[in-house]
């Protein structure tokens, strides 16, 4: 959303050295290494393409196992499906059809009754049975939309910015600052980057390949439709981010994954262990860190983009479980729009 990582490093002085621990996305896999400035545990971002799409050798039915190659079938035949349909039909459709049949053969049911058993002990049964059913059935719709490209962003980009975090980041858009987007698997995490975007806003993320490599090949061309830039993992999208972060770019962060070598903070009142990527950079680089989110409305297509109050500066653990309790109070209002299929406290 577990490879290995650096080993822990101090951080008394952020501007001598930045060690990042930051999370993956749930669709993407494995590690980044050293990078010119600094060391790196773990980064990943909002799922922000590239103006130079990620060029990688193409791969053939003699190089993908025959697993790889009945999944990617099978997703692209989803897709096709729900993208015949006229958009107002295709985003519930998707959200049925992986409610519905994908959750169950894939054991998400199972993985969100225990973890809302550990981390809401004394949620009725019925919200329980309820948000089984609602929780892949968001992630449908957030996977459809993505794939929707101009009609997805068509209908996000005239979206106000609310919250009072809002007046801050149009502030950083105006004088050219650099802001870290904190976001979580959350509503659809696309609809700030795609709003923001279009309306001339710089943002960016560091993109990270699925381990399929077939489906990876027209995801990374479906979020590119979104909008640019995209930093591939390694040293030169590394290297290439923290350029785009120093000129003023915002670059946007999914905080909400377990990491293996992060700090140990809480989330829903269990440890977890919390990448502080998006604090090591703020401390590194003056960045503000503003967090920000989609929060789908009633209606199931529409949504309302909420910027909270940005985070004060101070040490990289404060900052980041600041994160987490805004992603928590989001939630706990919201229950059926977090991505509860994350193994978030292992």
């Amino acid at each position: 959303m577990a490879p290995e990582a650096a080993p822990p490093a101090g951080r008394a002085d952020h501007r001598a050295k930045l060690v990042i621990r930051a999370p993956e996305h749930y669709v993407w896999p494995p590690e980044t290494r050293a990078m010119p400035e600094q060391r790196v545990r773990r980064a990943s971002s909002m799922t922000a393409p590239t103006a130079q799409k990620p060029t990688a050798q193409k791969p053939t039915a003699q190089t993908v196992p025959l697993r790889d190659r009945l999944t990617n079938a099978a997703a692209r035949a989803v897709i096709g499906l729900a993208r015949a349909l006229p958009y107002s039909a295709r985003v519930p459709v998707a959200g049925w059809i992986v409610s519905r049949l994908v959750a169950p053969l894939a054991g998400w049911r199972r993985r969100i009754r225990d973890n809302l058993a550990l981390a809401c002990p004394d949620l009725p049964r019925t919200e329980v049975d309820r948000l089984v059913r609602a929780v892949p059935d968001n992630v449908g719709r957030t996977m459809i939309e993505l794939y929707s490209g101009d009609d997805f962003v068509d209908r996000v980009r005239d979206l106000p910015l609310s919250g009072p975090g809002a007046e801050a980041l149009e502030a950083a858009h105006r004088e050219g600052r650099p802001v870290i987007l904190a976001t979580g698997h959350f509503g659809n995490y696309d609809v700030a980057r795609a709003a923001l975007i279009a309306r001339g806003y710089r943002v960016g993320g560091l993109y990270r390949p699925m381990k399929n490599p077939l489906f990876n090949a027209h995801y990374v061309d479906a979020i590119s439709r979104i909008g640019t830039p995209l930093f591939p993992r390694g040293k030169r999208g590394m290297a290439e981010m923290v350029r785009f972060l120093k000129s003023g770019g915002m670059l946007g962060l999914l905080m909400d994954q377990h990491m293996g070598h992060g700090a140990a903070l809480t989330f829903f009142g269990q440890t977890a262990l919390t990448a502080t990527s998006a604090a090591d950079l703020a401390l590194k680089y003056g960045a503000e860190v503003i967090p920000i989110y989609g929060l789908r409305q009633p209606d199931g297509l529409g949504f309302e983009i909420i910027a909270e109050t940005p985070i004060p500066h101070g040490d990289p653990e404060t900052m980041t479980q600041a994160i987490n309790d805004s992603l928590e109070r989001l939630t706990r209002r919201h229950m059926d729009q977090w991505f509860w299929i994350h193994r978030r406290w292992k």
